[in-house]
């Protein structure tokens, strides 16, 4: 039997969800079609951990459930790495930010020198932890991914402009939750959009955030809680 080489990469992904008590959105764009990762899909902005994102500051943390269920199942705490990636992620491809008024205390990185400029510092208090899953085998690129929602109220910035992104993502729009399911959007995406749809108008954490795992041995559904050990099932169980 083959095994697959290739390294998995943490990685953050952005929900941003507007009008959530009236006619829910989400923010998506489309990936280009020369895009090694799922190319021409419509995904929520998002990508991997850069080594330096574990050392940006952030202004205020992660709520500590969020905090808690992400350490379960994992080698290494990296709750500040994964928001300060949700953050610079959104702003990258979006030009959205999510942070608060403030100075940077040291000279910012390069890729966060942009952030910087607007007069803002990250804050991740708004983010809330709501999915978690590992690409298959087999995949050009695998990535552990933790999926963030954040409610668009947080966004600093002006919610229509688009301006400062980057060109990785195009046709950058909000869609309403019913007609998301209209554009070609990768199988996880559909999955994670299931969740999100069902407690669109909710603002409580999840009870639980689902946890696809993939990996040589065997696809698991787990539930990440944050209370104690780490419970699961495997498919079909």
């Amino acid at each position: 039997m083959s095994i697959d080489k290739t390294a998995i990469r943490n990685a953050a992904t952005v929900i941003v969800l507007r009008d959530r008590h009236s006619v829910p959105q989400v923010l998506m764009g489309q990936r280009g079609a020369g895009a090694v990762f799922m190319p021409n899909k419509f995904v929520f902005p998002g990508g991997a951990v850069d080594p330096s994102d574990a050392q940006i500051p952030l202004a205020r943390p992660l709520p500590t459930l969020c905090q808690q269920r992400l350490t379960e199942d994992t080698e290494a705490d990296l709750t500040n790495a994964l928001a300060v990636a949700a953050i610079r992620e959104l702003w990258e491809e979006t030009g959205l930010i999510l942070g608060t008024p403030g100075q940077w205390h040291a000279a910012p990185p390069a890729d966060w020198q942009s952030f910087a400029a607007t007069g803002h510092v990250p804050a991740a208090d708004a983010l809330q932890f709501v999915f978690r899953a590992i690409t298959p085998p087999g995949r050009p690129r695998r990535f552990d991914a933790r999926f963030f929602l954040v409610d668009a109220e947080a966004i600093a910035s002006d919610l229509d402009d688009f301006g400062a992104a980057c060109d990785e993502l195009s046709h950058l729009q909000w869609i309403p939750l019913p007609e998301v399911r209209k554009f070609d959007l990768p199988f996880i995406t559909e999955v994670v959009l299931a969740e999100i749809s069902a407690r669109a108008t909710s603002d409580a954490p999840p009870s639980s955030v689902p946890f696809f795992k993939n990996n040589e041995e065997a696809s698991l559904f787990l539930r990440l809680g944050g209370k104690g050990p780490l419970s699961g099932r495997q498919h079909g169980e």
